[in-house]
């Protein structure tokens, strides 16, 4: 089986389950991978793809089509912004109001409009990034009042576990945060966008609400850590 076909299969695979759900859309997590990569599954019409680092993204960015929906995913730093506002098409790792705030002064300098999801670190585990359940909806609230910053929903990262069902707790509450939200009406935000599961547990975070998950190994096969 060539790469193509491998990358084909895989795709089929994961997006049969995905577009069970009718609000569900699959990124394919491409970090990592080379171009070449992407453009075989940008061919087989796919356009959204996530990428957890601004470089590597900004790199594919330059060398491929420019209407495909770049996902950041990865952790972003305040000094890395100004390289992705008006590229990435969703920034799903909005974690502090100081991040939102430099999102939000460098967009007014490139004039752009820039939408982001505010991640939640819903286990509270140490390992992650992300503002606590308790925290979110303050968080919302002061993001909320950045012109140039569209909050679209939210986000969380799972822990990583054997069991997919294990992660369904975490899902359960980041739906119903995201429906507490919403019930507040509160100007410039929407919570239309529910980004969780993975290659491990997608098919659970589906099942409880997400419209978007982030699947890499189960489209492109294990990372490789050479992208040239």
């Amino acid at each position: 089986m060539d790469r193509k076909e491998e990358i084909y299969e895989n795709i089929k695979l994961v997006n049969d389950k995905v577009i069970m759900y009718t609000n569900a859309t699959l990124i394919a997590v491409s970090k990592t991978k080379p171009a070449s990569d992407i453009q075989i599954a940008y061919d087989l019409g796919f356009r959204d793809f996530g990428e957890n680092k601004v470089q590597e993204m900004c790199d594919k960015y330059e060398v491929l089509p420019k209407d495909i929906r770049w996902h950041l995913i990865g952790h972003l730093q305040t000094n890395k912004v100004k390289y992705i506002v008006d590229k990435a098409y969703l920034i799903h790792s909005v974690d502090s109001l100081k991040l939102a705030e430099t999102i939000e002064k460098e967009a007014v300098k490139k004039n752009v409009d820039v939408n982001i999801l505010v991640e939640v670190n819903v286990a509270a585990e140490d390992s992650k990034f992300g503002t606590t359940l308790e925290e979110a909806t303050d968080l919302v609230l002061e993001i909320s009042k950045l012109p140039h910053v569209h909050i679209k929903g939210l986000m969380t990262i799972a822990p990583i576990c054997e069991n997919p069902n294990e992660n369904r707790s975490y899902f359960k509450k980041l739906k119903q945060l995201s429906v507490d939200i919403a019930a507040k009406n509160i100007d410039n935000v929407s919570m239309e966008c529910l980004s969780m599961g993975m290659s491990g547990d997608y098919t659970v975070a589906l099942e409880e609400g997400a419209t978007y998950v982030r699947v890499g190994t189960g489209v492109f096969g294990q990372r490789n850590y050479n992208i040239n």
